[in-house]
């Protein structure tokens, strides 16, 4: 039997540390493609890095985004759900059909139907238990007929909801969407609601002098979007507003 050399020993050593760095190489990649696959669920993922108290939570995700995209040739391929995945709604039964038409999932919408501004603590605590990056708010059709037309005691209470979601997630984006216009049979029913455009002008100016997000849905619907009552809307209609609201907030 012929006797192996040293330098030949050295080598089939050299051999098997080679494979074994190729065989870890392949295990990462491996386990790299699955992080990657969307399918896969990022929850605890995402609930690590909220934790992390030294990392920029929205630069990271930000970053995160702009790769993926990069893969994709710069189309976001991601769906609407995955796009709110940190992000949390609340507001009056407008909003709450994400939920009811399963457009978003249940725990990102956190709206109550007939809820007013002055019935927003238990929204806001709920809210908490999911530590949105993003809080997006729409409310005030009910508002409007309850103020009577006084746009100045809105405001103060809208300030009020603003100032106690500030203080409650104090890391989150906040967006403030306008209040949906309704249709002429909904203003017969309810004369008040005429006064939505001029609530909206208050609100944006709200918005703006706390340099928060007002997102402006004016423009945004059409009359075959609307309930018979011609306040509310049918579910073709909450995938449009969820886009436009991504888009505003660059989800």
């Amino acid at each position: 039997m012929k006797k192996i050399t040293r330098k030949t020993k050295r080598n089939i050593i050299l051999g098997g540390i080679i494979i074994l760095i190729v065989l870890a190489a392949a295990l990462l990649v491996h386990g790299m493609g699955k992080l990657m696959d969307r399918s896969v669920d990022t929850t605890a993922g995402l609930e690590y890095i909220r934790g992390e108290e030294s990392g920029d939570v929205a630069e990271i995700e930000t970053k995160i985004r702009q790769l993926e995209q990069q893969e994709t040739g710069g189309e976001d391929e991601r769906s609407i759900k995955e796009k709110f995945a940190v992000s949390v709604i609340l507001g009056d039964s407008i909003p709450h059909g994400f939920a009811e038409f399963d457009v978003l999932n249940v725990s990102n919408v956190k709206a109550q139907i007939g809820a007013h501004l002055t019935q927003m603590d238990e929204q806001i605590e709920e809210a908490k238990s999911v530590s949105p990056l993003v809080v997006f708010i729409s409310i005030g059709e009910n508002d409007v007929t309850a103020t009577n037309g006084d746009t100045e005691l809105f405001i103060e209470q809208y300030t009020e909801v603003l100032d106690q979601i500030s203080k409650e997630l104090p890391e989150a984006n906040i967006f403030v969407n306008s209040i949906f216009p309704v249709q002429q049979k909904a203003i017969d029913k309810e004369p008040k609601l005429a006064d939505i455009p001029a609530y909206n002008e208050a609100l944006s100016g709200l918005c703006e002098s706390r340099e928060i997000g007002f997102i402006d849905n004016t423009e945004l619907v059409q009359d075959q979007y609307y309930e018979p009552d011609g306040q509310h809307f049918v579910a073709d209609f909450y995938p449009l507003w969820a886009e436009h609201m991504a888009e505003v907030a660059a989800l």
